[in-house]
Protein backbone atom coordinates (compact mmCIF):
# COMPACT_ATOMS: atom_id res chain seq x y z
CA UNK A 1 0.00 0.00 0.00
CA UNK A 2 1.25 3.46 -0.72
CA UNK A 3 0.76 6.63 1.30
CA UNK A 4 -0.40 9.77 -0.43
CA UNK A 5 -0.83 13.11 1.32
CA UNK A 6 -3.13 15.98 0.40
CA UNK A 7 -2.15 19.32 1.89
CA UNK A 8 -4.54 22.20 1.69
CA UNK A 9 -2.81 25.60 1.94
CA UNK A 10 -5.58 28.17 2.17
CA UNK A 11 -4.97 31.54 3.81
CA UNK A 12 -6.77 30.49 7.00
CA UNK A 13 -3.98 27.97 7.68
CA UNK A 14 -1.52 30.80 8.40
CA UNK A 15 -3.29 31.71 11.65
CA UNK A 16 -2.40 31.06 15.28
CA UNK A 17 -4.21 32.32 18.35
CA UNK A 18 -0.96 32.64 20.31
CA UNK A 19 2.11 33.51 18.19
CA UNK A 20 4.36 33.40 21.27
CA UNK A 21 3.55 29.81 22.25
CA UNK A 22 1.85 27.97 19.37
CA UNK A 23 2.59 27.09 15.77
CA UNK A 24 0.34 28.35 13.01
CA UNK A 25 -1.99 25.72 11.64
CA UNK A 26 0.16 25.52 8.50
CA UNK A 27 3.36 25.01 10.48
CA UNK A 28 1.71 22.29 12.56
CA UNK A 29 0.28 20.65 9.43
CA UNK A 30 3.64 20.56 7.64
CA UNK A 31 5.37 18.99 10.64
CA UNK A 32 2.60 16.43 11.02
CA UNK A 33 2.78 15.62 7.32
CA UNK A 34 6.56 15.20 7.47
CA UNK A 35 6.23 12.82 10.42
CA UNK A 36 3.52 10.80 8.67
CA UNK A 37 5.63 10.61 5.51
CA UNK A 38 8.61 9.31 7.50
CA UNK A 39 6.49 6.59 9.13
CA UNK A 40 5.00 5.50 5.81
CA UNK A 41 8.36 5.42 4.03
CA UNK A 42 9.91 3.35 6.81
CA UNK A 43 7.10 0.86 6.18
CA UNK A 44 8.12 0.87 2.49
CA UNK A 45 4.88 2.60 1.44
CA UNK A 46 5.29 4.83 -1.60
CA UNK A 47 4.62 8.33 -0.34
CA UNK A 48 3.96 11.60 -2.15
CA UNK A 49 2.49 15.02 -1.55
CA UNK A 50 -0.24 17.17 -3.07
CA UNK A 51 -0.70 20.74 -1.86
CA UNK A 52 -3.61 22.88 -3.02
CA UNK A 53 -5.88 25.79 -2.24
CA UNK A 54 -8.06 27.06 -5.09
CA UNK A 55 -5.68 25.23 -7.44
CA UNK A 56 -3.06 22.49 -7.16
CA UNK A 57 0.21 24.16 -6.16
CA UNK A 58 2.44 21.15 -5.84
CA UNK A 59 2.26 17.48 -6.79
CA UNK A 60 5.09 15.18 -5.73
CA UNK A 61 4.54 11.65 -7.10
CA UNK A 62 4.57 8.80 -4.56
CA UNK A 63 7.84 6.86 -4.43
CA UNK A 64 9.78 4.65 -2.02
CA UNK A 65 13.28 5.48 -3.28
CA UNK A 66 16.05 6.80 -1.08
CA UNK A 67 15.77 10.52 -0.64
CA UNK A 68 11.98 10.64 -0.99
CA UNK A 69 11.46 11.85 2.57
CA UNK A 70 13.92 14.70 1.99
CA UNK A 71 12.01 15.61 -1.18
CA UNK A 72 8.73 15.66 0.76
CA UNK A 73 10.29 17.68 3.59
CA UNK A 74 11.75 20.25 1.18
CA UNK A 75 8.36 20.62 -0.51
CA UNK A 76 6.64 21.09 2.84
CA UNK A 77 9.13 23.73 3.97
CA UNK A 78 8.38 25.70 0.82
CA UNK A 79 4.61 25.83 1.36
CA UNK A 80 2.98 29.15 2.06
CA UNK A 81 -0.60 30.06 2.87
CA UNK A 82 -2.48 30.68 -0.37
CA UNK A 83 -5.14 33.12 -1.41
CA UNK A 84 -8.25 30.97 -1.46
CA UNK A 85 -9.86 27.76 -0.30
CA UNK A 86 -10.45 24.37 -1.89
CA UNK A 87 -12.25 24.88 -5.20
CA UNK A 88 -14.06 22.43 -7.44
CA UNK A 89 -11.34 22.63 -10.11
CA UNK A 90 -8.58 21.92 -7.59
CA UNK A 91 -10.43 19.00 -6.02
CA UNK A 92 -11.19 17.51 -9.43
CA UNK A 93 -7.50 17.64 -10.33
CA UNK A 94 -6.51 16.12 -6.99
CA UNK A 95 -8.85 13.15 -7.45
CA UNK A 96 -7.52 12.70 -10.99
CA UNK A 97 -3.92 12.64 -9.73
CA UNK A 98 -4.75 9.95 -7.16
CA UNK A 99 -5.43 7.13 -9.59
CA UNK A 100 -3.52 4.26 -7.98
CA UNK A 101 -5.30 2.98 -4.91
CA UNK A 102 -3.63 3.76 -1.59
CA UNK A 103 -3.90 5.69 1.63
CA UNK A 104 -4.92 9.34 1.24
CA UNK A 105 -4.32 11.60 4.23
CA UNK A 106 -6.10 14.95 4.09
CA UNK A 107 -4.78 17.59 6.53
CA UNK A 108 -6.94 20.70 6.73
CA UNK A 109 -8.68 23.15 9.04
CA UNK A 110 -11.83 22.27 7.04
CA UNK A 111 -12.84 25.89 6.61
CA UNK A 112 -14.12 24.85 3.22
CA UNK A 113 -17.37 24.17 1.40
CA UNK A 114 -18.37 20.96 3.14
CA UNK A 115 -20.46 19.36 0.40
CA UNK A 116 -17.75 19.91 -2.21
CA UNK A 117 -15.00 18.36 -0.09
CA UNK A 118 -17.21 15.47 1.05
CA UNK A 119 -18.02 14.67 -2.56
CA UNK A 120 -14.32 14.49 -3.45
CA UNK A 121 -13.36 12.40 -0.42
CA UNK A 122 -16.28 10.00 -0.92
CA UNK A 123 -15.30 9.64 -4.56
CA UNK A 124 -11.78 8.64 -3.51
CA UNK A 125 -13.23 6.14 -1.04
CA UNK A 126 -15.49 4.74 -3.77
CA UNK A 127 -12.44 4.21 -5.97
CA UNK A 128 -10.88 1.98 -3.33
CA UNK A 129 -8.64 4.40 -1.44
CA UNK A 130 -8.31 4.39 2.30
CA UNK A 131 -8.99 7.99 3.34
CA UNK A 132 -8.14 9.69 6.63
CA UNK A 133 -8.85 13.31 7.55
CA UNK A 134 -7.00 15.36 10.15
CA UNK A 135 -9.28 18.23 11.15
CA UNK A 136 -6.82 20.80 12.45
CA UNK A 137 -7.79 23.68 14.74
CA UNK A 138 -6.05 26.23 16.89
CA UNK A 139 -7.28 26.03 20.52
CA UNK A 140 -8.45 29.66 20.26
CA UNK A 141 -10.88 28.58 17.54
CA UNK A 142 -12.73 26.32 19.98
CA UNK A 143 -13.86 29.07 22.35
CA UNK A 144 -14.01 32.84 22.67
CA UNK A 145 -12.14 33.54 25.91
CA UNK A 146 -11.49 37.27 25.56
CA UNK A 147 -13.58 39.67 27.61
CA UNK A 148 -12.99 42.92 25.75
CA UNK A 149 -14.65 43.95 22.51
CA UNK A 150 -12.70 42.70 19.51
CA UNK A 151 -12.59 42.92 15.73
CA UNK A 152 -12.96 39.54 14.00
CA UNK A 153 -11.62 39.15 10.47
CA UNK A 154 -12.39 36.33 8.03
CA UNK A 155 -8.93 35.29 6.74
CA UNK A 156 -10.40 34.07 3.45
CA UNK A 157 -12.63 37.01 2.48
CA UNK A 158 -11.19 39.83 4.56
CA UNK A 159 -14.65 40.71 5.89
CA UNK A 160 -14.64 41.98 9.48
CA UNK A 161 -17.10 42.50 12.33
CA UNK A 162 -16.70 44.08 15.77
CA UNK A 163 -18.31 42.17 18.65
CA UNK A 164 -17.99 41.33 22.33
CA UNK A 165 -16.73 37.75 22.79
CA UNK A 166 -18.53 37.51 26.13
CA UNK A 167 -21.89 37.99 24.40
CA UNK A 168 -21.12 35.44 21.69
CA UNK A 169 -19.13 32.82 23.61
CA UNK A 170 -21.88 30.27 24.31
CA UNK A 171 -23.42 30.40 20.84
CA UNK A 172 -19.99 30.38 19.21
CA UNK A 173 -18.86 27.27 21.11
CA UNK A 174 -22.10 25.49 20.27
CA UNK A 175 -21.65 26.35 16.59
CA UNK A 176 -18.07 25.03 16.58
CA UNK A 177 -19.12 21.82 18.34
CA UNK A 178 -21.92 21.28 15.80
CA UNK A 179 -19.48 21.77 12.93
CA UNK A 180 -16.98 19.28 14.36
CA UNK A 181 -19.77 16.77 15.02
CA UNK A 182 -21.15 17.20 11.50
CA UNK A 183 -17.74 16.57 9.91
CA UNK A 184 -17.11 13.54 12.14
CA UNK A 185 -20.52 12.01 11.40
CA UNK A 186 -20.43 12.65 7.64
CA UNK A 187 -16.91 11.27 7.20
CA UNK A 188 -17.15 8.22 9.43
CA UNK A 189 -20.50 7.22 7.94
CA UNK A 190 -18.71 7.18 4.56
CA UNK A 191 -15.93 4.90 5.81
CA UNK A 192 -13.45 7.79 6.10
CA UNK A 193 -11.21 8.14 9.14
CA UNK A 194 -11.68 11.36 11.10
CA UNK A 195 -9.23 12.80 13.62
CA UNK A 196 -9.82 16.14 15.32
CA UNK A 197 -6.54 17.63 16.56
CA UNK A 198 -5.43 21.04 17.77
CA UNK A 199 -2.06 22.71 17.33
CA UNK A 200 -1.32 21.77 20.95
CA UNK A 201 -1.75 18.04 20.27
CA UNK A 202 1.59 16.17 20.63
CA UNK A 203 2.69 14.79 17.27
CA UNK A 204 3.20 11.32 18.74
CA UNK A 205 -0.44 11.20 19.84
CA UNK A 206 -1.63 12.30 16.40
CA UNK A 207 0.52 9.63 14.74
CA UNK A 208 -0.85 6.92 17.03
CA UNK A 209 -4.40 7.95 16.14
CA UNK A 210 -3.50 7.77 12.45
CA UNK A 211 -2.07 4.26 12.87
CA UNK A 212 -5.10 3.07 14.84
CA UNK A 213 -7.47 4.55 12.28
CA UNK A 214 -5.61 2.93 9.41
CA UNK A 215 -5.85 -0.45 11.10
CA UNK A 216 -9.63 -0.04 11.49
CA UNK A 217 -10.08 1.07 7.88
CA UNK A 218 -7.96 -1.80 6.61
Amino acid sequence: MRGQGERKISRSMAWTGDPERRLTKLDYATRLAAALALVLLRQRDATGLIAFDDDVRLALPPRTRAGQWHAVARALVGLEAGGGTAAERALARVTDLLRRRGLVVFVSDLLVERDLVLLALRYLRHRGHQVAVFHLMDPAERALDRAEEARFVDPESGEAVVASPRDLAREYRATVDRSVSAWRSALRSSGIGYHHVTTETPFGYALRRAAEGRARLG
